[in-house]
């Protein structure tokens, strides 16, 4: 079983930076995917952006480029360094995986097998 644990969320005022990371354990294939989602109060769950085992990665409608995903593959962990935050970056960030490679609707929550908890982001103007 995959275990998704995510960290480095907190309140910051508008303008800051936060690092955010997901430490995954259990996976029992060399390919996969894993994202970042954000989910805003009032609103659905999106898809921020994706990378693969092979470094590719895919921006979801909440990606900007104040935002960067990447991944340590030795540690595997997967890192959101979000800069110039603003107050609409406000959310609950999700880490997602899943173990393979996938085209189509990526950022449609079926796709993803596995969870974390979320990490929560406030940003205050």
């Amino acid at each position: 079983q995959v275990q998704l644990v995510e960290s480095g969320g907190g309140s910051v005022q508008a303008g800051g930076s936060l690092r955010l990371s997901c430490v995954a354990s259990g996976f029992t294939r060399s390919t996969y995917s894993m994202a970042w989602f954000r989910q805003a109060p009032g609103k659905e769950r999106e898809g921020v952006a994706l990378i693969r085992s092979d470094d590719t990665t895919r921006d979801g409608e909440s990606m900007t480029d104040r935002f960067t995903i990447s991944q340590d593959k030795a540690r595997r962990t997967l890192y959101l360094q979000m800069n110039s935050l603003k107050s609409e970056d406000t959310a609950m960030y999700y880490c997602a995986a899943a173990q393979t490679h996938f085209d189509v609707d990526v950022f449609a929550e079926r796709n993803w097998r596995f969870w974390g908890q979320g990490t929560q982001v406030a940003v205050s103007s």
